[in-house]
C-alpha cells in the first residue's frame, strides 16, 4: 500500500482497541501509532497491533497523516485541536465534545486549516441504516429504544449523550426539518447521572420522535421504527434487519399490505466508518458524518438534557 496513509489511535481503551484492531489491516491505511496515557495499555495495543506506542498524543505531530479520538469526551478538544491547527484529518468519537462552545472551536480549526474533520457516529454506518434511507421520506412519528445493560465506562455523561445521540443523529439524517419543541425526562438510578431518559420531539415538519434510551436495563434493545403515508419501517441495529410495509392502492379494488424483510449485506458499522474516514483523509473530501453533523447531534441532545433538569 505505497499510498496508504499513516494513521494513529488516540486512546485505546475498550473502543479505541477496535479502532486499533480495524486500522491495522484496513486498505488505505497504515496504523503507524496508539496513544494512552497508560503506559502498559499504550504497549499492549502496540504489540497487538504492530505499532509504535506513545503516552502523549502531541509526539505524533509530524509522524502521521491522520488521527482517531477515543479519550473520554472531556478531553477529545484538547487531543483533536493541535491537529486540526495543523491541517491533519481527525475523526473523534461521539459526542464530539462536552460542550457546544468545544465543538465549535474544532470546527472552526478544521475550517481554517482544511483540514478533515469526522464524528463517530457510528450508527449512520449500520448496513440497515443504509438500507432504509432512501425510503424514508415523510416520516410522521419515530420510535426509538436503545436499552443496554450497566455499563462499565462512559459513566461521566448520562445517557443521553452515552446513547441517545446515537439515534439522534439518526433522527435528524432522516427528518431534515428543525425541532420546534421538546419534553424530556430523565432519571439517575445507578449513578449521579441520568441512567434513562425519554425524549418526545415535536419538529416543524409536524413529525414526533419519542426516543427512550436506558443504560440499567436487563435485555439489550436497539430498535428504530418510522411511521410515514401508507408505510411502515422498522430497524433493528444489533441484528442488521430491516422489515418494510406499505399499503397497496388498486383502482377499484380492496388495498392490500404488501412487504416484509429488506435484504442487508451485514458488516461491522465501525470498520464502514474508519473506512470512509480514510477515504475522507486520503481525498481530502468530506466524511459522512462531518462535525457539523457531529455538532446538530450534540445541540439537540443538549437542549435535552437541559428541558430534563428544569423537569426536576
Amino acid at each position: 500500500m505505497a499510498d496508504a496513509i499513516r494513521v494513529a489511535v488516540v486512546g485505546v481503551g475498550h473502543l479505541g482497541r477496535h479502532h486499533a484492531r480495524i486500522l491495522s489491516s484496513l486498505e488505505g491505511a497504515r496504523l503507524t501509532a496508539v496513544v494512552d496515557v497508560l503506559p502498559g495499555r499504550a504497549a499492549d495495543a502496540a504489540r497487538t497491533c504492530g505499532a509504535q506506542a506513545f503516552t502523549d498524543s502531541r509526539e505524533l505531530l509530524g509522524r502521521v497523516d491522520a488521527v482517531t479520538v477515543a479519550v473520554p469526551t472531556e478531553r477529545h478538544r484538547e487531543v483533536a485541536l493541535p491537529f486540526l491547527e495543523r491541517g491533519i484529518p481527525v475523526l473523534v468519537e461521539k459526542p464530539m465534545a462536552r460542550s457546544l462552545e468545544e465543538a465549535d472551536a474544532m470546527i472552526a480549526a478544521a475550517r481554517t486549516t482544511g483540514a478533515v474533520l469526522a464524528v463517530g457516529q457510528t450508527e449512520r454506518f449500520n448496513p440497515a441504516v443504509a438500507a432504509v434511507m432512501p425510503v424514508v421520506t415523510a416520516p410522521r412519528f419515530i420510535e426509538v429504544h436503545r436499552l443496554g445493560v450497566f455499563p462499565d465506562r462512559s459513566l461521566d455523561i448520562d445517557v443521553v449523550f452515552d446513547l441517545m445521540i446515537h439515534d439522534l443523529d439518526i433522527i435528524l439524517a432522516m427528518v431534515k426539518s428543525e425541532v420546534a419543541s421538546i419534553e424530556a425526562v430523565g432519571v439517575p438510578v445507578l449513578t449521579p447521572r441520568y441512567d434513562i431518559a425519554n425524549a418526545r420531539l415535536r419538529f416543524a415538519s409536524g413529525c414526533i420522535a419519542n426516543v427512550t434510551a436506558s443504560r440499567i436495563s436487563r435485555d439489550r434493545v436497539r430498535k428504530i421504527r418510522f411511521f410515514q403515508p401508507d408505510s411502515y419501517l422498522s430497524i433493528d441495529y444489533a441484528a442488521q434487519e430491516v422489515e418494510a410495509w406499505r399499503l397497496v392502492r388498486r383502482d377499484g379494488g380492496r388495498p392490500s399490505i404488501e412487504g416484509g424483510a429488506i435484504p442487508v449485506e451485514r458488516d461491522e458499522p465501525l470498520r464502514r466508518e474508519l473506512a470512509d474516514f480514510v477515504r475522507a483523509a486520503r481525498e481530502r473530501t468530506a466524511p459522512l458524518v462531518d462535525g457539523e453533523a457531529g455538532r446538530r447531534a450534540l445541540e439537540l441532545a443538549t437542549r435535552i438534557a437541559a428541558r430534563m433538569e428544569r423537569v426536576v
